[in-house]
């Protein structure tokens, strides 16, 4: 699968915003980006947003902290116009962690970003079914050239069970997807 090349320091207003959070922390953190900003920052779509979804910090009490300290309504949002957003109710595909991507390498001294793959990505947005969440499907597809034998293999496992239960595959139709985003398979 192609993969873009990620920019090496966070682009305005993230910057800034990141930055003060590295300083906040007293320890080392990962923070599992999705959503918007992962679209944004990693995969260079450009899509407006006000906060970054996290659905995995760790250790995993960091993110109590982080919501506390970065959250919505908080000195920090209200500074750089953006929040941290802990996104419980995204649904990952099953072993996403062995797929994360680093952002941003060595731009912070205790903070490390990482984003799923696209196809991940991808996936878990199913969940959610949003018209914007959608588009953003679409969009990664165009950007990346999916690996449509991937995204079938990992929407068919364990990892979308939840999506199939749901009904909110939407009827991703991979053959439509493939005609109009992606590179067609051999």
């Amino acid at each position: 699968m192609s993969r873009p090349q990620p920019p090496e320091r966070p682009a305005p207003p993230f910057g800034e915003f990141l930055r003060a959070i590295d300083a906040a922390a007293q320890e080392a953190v990962a923070l599992h980006c999705i959503g918007g900003f992962a679209v944004n920052a990693y995969y260079g779509l450009e899509r407006p947003t006000g906060d970054i979804d996290i659905c995995n910090a760790v250790p995993h009490s960091a993110a109590a902290w982080l919501v506390v300290l970065a959250g919505p309504g908080t000195a920090l949002h209200h500074r750089h116009g953006l929040y941290l957003q802990y996104a419980a109710v995204a649904s990952m595909p099953y072993q996403d962690e062995e797929r994360l991507q680093v952002l941003y390498a060595g731009a912070f001294v205790r903070l490390r970003l990482l984003i799923p793959d696209p196809i991940d990505l991808a996936l878990s947005k199913l969940s959610r079914n949003t018209e914007i969440d959608r588009a953003d499907v679409m969009c990664l597809a165009a950007a990346t050239a999916f690996d449509l034998s991937a995204l079938r293999e990992r929407c068919a496992g364990p990892s979308c069970a939840r999506c199939r239960q749901q009904g909110t595959l939407w009827g991703l139709d991979y053959t439509i997807v493939a005609s109009t985003h992606c590179r067609r398979e051999p």
